[in-house]
């Protein structure tokens, strides 16, 4: 029977594993394809899971599903994300990979013990207050083109230092624990996406300190989400044995891009980085 997996948790939050060596069911929570969701006990660790048809395409929906249940789970305890789409074969995978990667599992799991992820979304541009960049001649190469080159060259080199100082200005403003930080391109411009890790005692101090700032920098369109799962956070591991369901998308609507982003490497686990969004 193969298994999808959501994430990893800590045994002792869920005290229901105590008496029990076999998978047990996490009462009212449903998962992907609405397959009830079971707890699978390992050693100090436990393993939120749930049966799943290896034939079956997983779709926008079934990204959502995996965000909630990992949230759900994040309520009780500390969490490692597993990547959207990771599904062991069966259960001797499925413990393989605990066993070969327990020690990064429990350390990653202290680590981030009490620990919780907010996200900051900056439009670059916005900030800048530059207009977006001209459109260029299709033809020739003539003074015109040669010259909106160069202006469009300067503004991406404006921007790029903007966006460090933006970064720099929000990680003394909001002093986190860690953070990941990634410049993308949308339509309307360049997005800053700032992943903080801070004590999640500190959320409703860091939500006040972002209602302050977005205040203070005015010409700024900030957005603000979370307390997330520490998604960004996790540390890259190389051990993992799984194999990713077949799936057409990339990133489920309800959480930062990373819970989606197509493994790089054996590891099931995220790894700490934004460029997937």
């Amino acid at each position: 029977m193969a298994w999808y997996a959501y994430c990893i948790g800590e045994k002792q939050a869920f005290p229901e594993l105590a008496r029990h060596r076999k998978p047990i069911p996490l009462e009212s929570v449903l998962g992907v394809s609405g397959n009830q969701v079971f707890l699978y006990p390992a050693s100090d660790l436990a393993i939120v899971v749930s049966e799943h048809n290896p034939t079956e395409t997983l779709n926008q929906k079934a990204g959502v599903d995996h965000a909630r249940v990992i949230a759900d789970c994040f309520k009780h305890s500390t969490v490692l994300p597993f990547r959207f789409g990771t599904v062991f074969q069966d259960d001797e995978g499925l413990r393989k990979s605990i066993r070969s990667n327990q020690r990064q599992f429990q350390g990653n799991l202290e680590r981030l013990h009490g620990k919780t992820e907010m996200h900051l979304k900056i439009h670059v541009d916005a900030c800048c207050n530059k207009e977006l960049d001209k459109h260029l001649p299709l033809e020739g190469v003539g003074k015109e083109y040669l010259s909106n080159l160069r202006e469009n060259a300067t503004r991406q080199r404006e921007r790029q230092t903007r966006a460090r100082a933006v970064s720099f200005q929000m990680h003394r403003m909001f002093s986190p624990l860690d953070e990941e930080v990634s410049c993308r391109m949308t339509d309307s411009g360049k997005m800053l996406d700032i992943a903080h890790l801070i004590d999640r005692k500190c959320v409703e101090r860091y939500q006040n300190k972002f209602t302050t700032t977005s205040t203070m920098m005015r010409e700024c369109h900030m957005q603000l989400s979370g307390p997330w799962p520490p998604y960004h956070f996790v540390h890259r591991l190389t051990r993992g044995v799984h194999a990713p369901a077949q799936t057409p998308i990339q990133a489920p609507a309800s959480a930062p891009a990373a819970v989606a982003a197509a493994p790089k490497s054996a590891s099931p686990l995220l790894e700490p980085a934004l460029a997937a969004v």
